[in-house]
């Protein structure tokens, strides 16, 4: 059996499609399953069995010498959260569970961490395990992701083989559920079918253009061609980033989803609200070269192929408005 923690939501959905394609049926999913909205990521797909997020740590308990591998992916990753009480229990205590369960029963476990720990970039955007404590998280969600790395690191007894991967921008399929917290692109293209034209967030930093404020934006679809050869390396344990390595523009995010749709750009720009403003990420892009050095070789999709697939071939469906 294989766990997919997280299952479904958006990585993790993608991750299951991932897996049955690749042949792998035998999934058990972990989730909350009480919000309808977002239990069709996972309808049509092959797994196994549900189990309920509470009941997770007592089930593995039970049926550890069943599994062979355990992807961690459920947190709660609203950037916007400030209720530390939830993300101290979701994220770190929720998470020490899953790493010490597979501590005790021998289980390789890969988890997700977050590039919202590198705050404004002060430290630069390298996976050096060394530098983790200086780094300085700009909102509640991105200092909970940093604590579990950095509690991760310190413990005497780890996982045979454990992977913390430091998500960046992720797009794709199966975000329709996140509401404020999906991708540029989902909010254009729905932008544009109800006014045929965007809104993107002003500037509110000399050193960037609106529209010109940069991220690295990967596909979904590469991310989970990474844990898949996690799920089949199970060496080189440590912390991983995980982006395109190519910081691109809002403004290119969009632009290509009017191409993708065939429409001439109609774009404009709002202030950033308040509540998020001063702790927007200006910045940030991904040194890869640590996730290569272990033997990674796959291409990843340009932002235009990227954008391109995810247009035509899922928002397109009235699925995903």
């Amino acid at each position: 059996m294989i766990i997919i923690t997280g299952a479904a939501g958006f990585i993790g959905s993608c991750l299951i499609q991932k897996l049955n394609t690749e042949g792998f049926k035998d999934l058990v999913l972990v989730d909350d399953f009480s919000r309808p909205e977002q239990n069709k990521n996972f309808e049509g797909k092959q797994y196994s069995q549900l189990v309920e997020r509470e009941l997770f740590p007592e089930w593995i308990a039970a049926n550890h010498l069943h599994i062979q591998f355990v992807f961690h992916l459920g947190a709660r990753t609203d950037t916007t959260e400030f209720d530390y009480d939830l993300l101290n229990r979701l994220n770190l205590e929720y998470s020490k569970e899953v790493w010490n369960a597979c501590v005790k029963f021998g289980l390789p476990l890969v988890y997700a961490s977050s590039a919202a720990t590198y705050g404004l970039g002060e430290s630069g955007y390298d996976d050096d395990e060394s530098a983790l404590s200086e780094l300085k998280p700009l909102n509640p969600y991105g200092e909970s992701k940093n604590n579990f790395d950095l509690w991760a690191l310190s413990q005497d007894t780890k996982p045979f083989f454990w992977a913390g991967l430091k998500f960046f921008n992720v797009y794709g399929p199966n975000e329709y559920h996140k509401k404020r917290m999906a991708s540029v692109i989902f909010h254009t293209f729905n932008q544009i079918k109800l006014t045929g034209g965007m809104k993107l967030f002003q500037s509110h930093n000399p050193d960037f253009k609106d529209g010109e404020q940069m991220r690295d934006f990967v596909y979904v679809k590469d991310v989970t061609e990474v844990l898949y050869f996690f799920l089949h390396h199970r060496r080189d344990s440590g912390i991983y980033n995980l982006g395109s390595g190519q910081a691109r523009t809002f403004l290119d995010l969009a632009t290509n989803t009017f191409k993708a749709l065939g429409k001439e750009p109609q774009i404009t720009f709002v202030p950033t609200p308040e509540d998020i403003r001063d702790k927007y990420q200006y910045f940030t892009e991904a040194n890869m070269s640590k996730l290569r050095s272990i033997g990674y070789t796959k291409p990843f999709h340009t932002l235009e192929e990227g954008v391109e697939d995810y247009v035509t071939n899922y928002l397109v469906s009235e699925r995903y408005l």
